[in-house]
């Protein structure tokens, strides 16, 4: 009789396993779920967990378009940021422009209230990284569709590790000296071949260069990333990039077989396609549940000159725990100094 007893058990801990699988399969993921609000968290800005685990509240987004910026691929909708990071940018468009660098073709930025992404990135989650063109903003508006499907140009010589000469400017290494000049600013992602040419090219101070790091890809466009902001509590820092220029042994490495070897083995499936909200801290589930302001201009850095102001607001989430309190998402915006306002421009009709 003893066979049947091991087959019932053996039946019964299949159906076991079953009903777990089961609840893993129900489980939602975080990136459907952050990738289904449109507006941000109604609360005090604030960044919870790492670059590339985490949320944030409190965001703010940067409009399409601004004297010395453009905002592409609006259909993602992910032109959202920290306030800190969101005025950085209107201040490096304005600020490289007197240096040369026509203005801004802004790519992701994040989510409304960050978290991990449906598509694309691993970080972005915080509100605190942005990607910047390489690709000068021309002198006329994109449409809507250029803005979907134009490309940005690669800085590289065909398939070679190496920038293309044709291609670079000194204009290029002024607006990666600007961005990297603000005590905000951590880090600067860039292709190996493109911090190798400003190893090779600047000359005078070489200190901003340290932020500069390689990084594969990134030759179509450089990654901005401050710092976690004042108040941010939950926020983990990344470790500062080594002392020196990062013009040594390090950044040879880049230019040897070892970084481009495919991996071996079966691929492992990106963080983002089987990360739960289990895994991101437990204020992202407070964030992705907090009330949404009352419309995307509430809260949107303009650029005509004006300051966009919410006519009402949705209420502050009641969260002692993460010490929000009543927070107008216009208020952020009010308190700019007048020196960081956009100026305005003449702007013709968008079709």
């Amino acid at each position: 009789m003893r066979f049947p007893t091991l087959l019932r058990c053996a039946v019964a801990a299949m159906l076991g396993l079953s009903v777990f699988a089961g609840a893993a399969v129900a489980e939602p993921l975080a990136k459907d779920l952050f990738g289904a609000k449109k507006l941000p968290a109604v609360a005090a800005p604030e960044a919870f967990g790492f670059y590339s685990k985490g949320c944030f509240a409190g965001g703010m987004a940067i409009a399409r378009d601004g004297p010395h910026w453009q905002a592409m691929r609006l259909s993602r909708n992910r032109r959202w940021g920290h306030p800190q990071l969101i005025t950085l940018l209107e201040r490096l468009s304005r600020e490289a422009a007197q240096d040369g660098w026509s203005g801004l073709l802004v790519g992701d930025i994040s989510q409304p209230r960050g978290g991990p992404m449906l598509t694309g990135h691993a970080s972005h989650q915080l509100g605190l990284d942005a990607d910047i063109w390489f690709t000068p903003m021309p002198a006329r508006r994109f449409t809507d569709r250029e803005r979907e499907n134009v490309s940005a140009v690669s800085m590289l010589k065909g398939d070679s590790l190496y920038v293309d000469d044709r291609k670079w400017t000194p204009a290029h290494e002024a607006v990666l000296r600007r961005a990297a000049g603000y005590p905000e600013v951590e880090r600067i992602l860039v292709h190996p071949g493109i911090k190798k040419k400003l190893c090779d090219t600047v000359r005078g101070d070489r200190g901003w260069l340290g932020k500069v790091r390689p990084f594969w890809g990134h030759h179509y466009h450089f990654h901005v990333r401050i710092g976690c902001p004042p108040g941010s509590t939950g926020c983990r820092p990344q470790d500062p990039p080594p002392r020196g220029d990062g013009c040594d042994k390090s950044l040879d490495w880049w230019f040897t077989d070892e970084p481009w070897r495919p991996a071996k083995g079966p691929a492992k499936p990106k963080a983002r396609d089987i990360m739960t909200m289990a895994a991101l801290p437990a204020a992202c589930r407070v964030v992705l549940d907090a009330p949404s302001p009352p419309s995307e201009m509430a809260v949107t850095l303009g650029g005509d000159g004006t300051i966009a102001q919410a006519s009402s607001q949705a209420p502050a989430p009641d969260l002692p725990v993460l010490g929000y309190q009543a927070f107008d998402p216009a208020s952020v915006l009010s308190a700019i100094p007048g020196s960081r306002v956009p100026r305005p421009s003449s702007r013709p009709d968008l079709q």
